[in-house]
């Protein structure tokens, strides 16, 4: 008598000739004469049929022997994937080609494709963009009926020198008020108050300030220590000997209310253009002197400045990584440029003497020739004055005295802020109460 699993193994083999033979009648002749030779095949003859379906175990031999079949082709897709652009390693059009693009175009480009949306939304690439974008020029423009405001950066290589960046609804008034990293800081008058706010106008990610009623604001700044991004203020005093007068930190999206911190009375620091952010730390132009804000320490300390006679509207910038200072004279017509040729020594040498083409703005622009704003910028290297005369006319003046460039824009009006635009999303948006990502204020 044969075993139990010898007559189960025989059954099974007549089931499988059975479902064989019936399966041929609707197979191609090639599976047909497989077919055949599979009935030639004694049951329990140990030979595997070419058209008999596998047993469990076999399966999973089968599945295991085709993975293995298949590591080969998966290391070579890891080890090569298909590049973003044909023809272009990656590191070039990654590294030498996208990092190089504007950000509106770079944006259209995420469309592209998952993988070239994957390799622009990196955090290290949007880094390695943000650190190639110019710094600008910073302007606006109010509407006719002053409800909106247009952000625009001045760029004097462009064909169109005056870039939008985003607009904002401004029912009651908005100010750009400080300039770091992308981050734009807004001061707007809601009922009759004025409050602060935080906005990356690439992203149009925004969010407002709270917890900062009477506080004025001094200046904006990175804290490299943390990589935080904090506030400098000033609480003025509600009465004569207040004890909570002085200067205060605030850490933008920190649930604490602004620490105060010790040092020099900033009061008259409110009444002057704003800072200059240079070399990590803050910069203010005073009467004969340079009030530093070192941001590491957060603490005040002074630097001499230039000596100049019979100028007025001093202001600091920054030049070929240098800080520079000039100095209009009280006709507003001659501006002196200054150049700290030595940081740590505070070394200042007189860089150049510009003479505004009064005469020749008078005739061509039909106005009395009054400057109104002057505003120095060093762009590409090239230092250039941005000159605002009567209401509607932005000149570019260079260094030579020579009127290059003419804007005729309603409502225009230049800002001493500089603008870097980034894609980095920060983290302090979302810790804000009230923040929202492309929605109102933008339009």
């Amino acid at each position: 008598m044969q075993p139990y699993y010898c007559l189960r193994e025989r059954d099974r083999e007549e089931n499988l000739h059975s479902l064989r033979r019936r399966h041929c009648h609707n197979s191609t002749p090639q599976l047909r004469a497989r077919a055949r030779e599979d009935r030639e095949l004694p049951p329990g003859s140990g030979v595997r049929s070419r058209t008999a379906p596998l047993l469990p175990v076999e399966v999973a031999t089968t599945r295991q022997r085709r993975i293995g079949n298949s590591q080969p082709a998966t290391m070579a897709e890891a080890a090569g994937p298909t590049p973003l652009l044909d023809g272009l390693p990656d590191e070039i059009s990654i590294w030498e080609i996208l990092v190089r693009l504007p950000p509106k175009p770079l944006l259209r480009c995420r469309a592209v494709c998952r993988a070239w949306r994957h390799a622009t939304s990196a955090r290290d690439f949007l880094l390695a963009h943000h650190a190639r974008q110019p710094s600008l020029p910073l302007l606006f423009v109010d509407a006719d009926d002053q409800s909106s405001i247009d952000i625009i950066t001045y760029d004097q290589r462009a064909a169109d020198k005056l870039h939008s960046v985003a607009r904002l609804d401004a029912p009651s008034g908005v100010s750009l008020r400080a300039c770091c990293d992308g981050l734009l800081l807004l001061r707007t008058w809601n009922k009759s108050a004025p409050s602060l706010s935080i906005c990356n106008p690439v992203t149009r990610q925004y969010a407002p300030l709270h917890r900062l009623d009477g506080f004025r604001l001094l200046g904006m700044y990175p804290h490299s220590p943390t990589g935080q991004y904090r506030l400098l203020l000033y609480l003025a005093p509600r009465f004569e000997d207040d004890a909570q007068r002085g200067s205060y930190v605030f850490t933008l999206g920190s649930d604490q209310q602004p620490r105060h911190i010790a040092g020099p009375d900033a009061k008259e620091l409110l009444y002057f253009r704003g800072s200059t952010l240079f070399r990590g730390s803050l910069h203010w132009h005073t009467d004969g002197l340079i009030m530093v804000f070192e941001t590491t320490v957060e603490s005040f300390r002074q630097m001499h400045s230039p000596i100049v006679s019979d100028h007025r509207n001093g202001d600091l910038f920054e030049t070929s990584d240098m800080l520079g200072m000039f100095s209009l004279n009280a006709q507003a017509t001659i501006v002196d440029i200054w150049v700290m040729q030595d940081y740590e020594g505070e070394v200042w040498a007189f860089k150049r003497r510009v003479e505004l083409p009064i005469a020749e703005i008078m005739v061509q622009f039909q106005n009395s020739g009054d400057c109104w704003e002057l505003m120095p910028a060093s762009c590409y290297g090239d230092v250039l004055l941005l000159a605002k005369f009567d209401d509607d006319w932005l000149l570019q003046v260079d260094i030579d005295g020579k009127l290059v460039a003419s804007l005729h824009l309603s409502f225009l009006r230049p800002t001493r802020l500089r603008l870097k635009q980034s894609l980095v999303s920060h983290n302090l948006f979302m810790a804000l109460e009230g923040y929202v990502i492309n929605s109102s204020p933008f339009i």
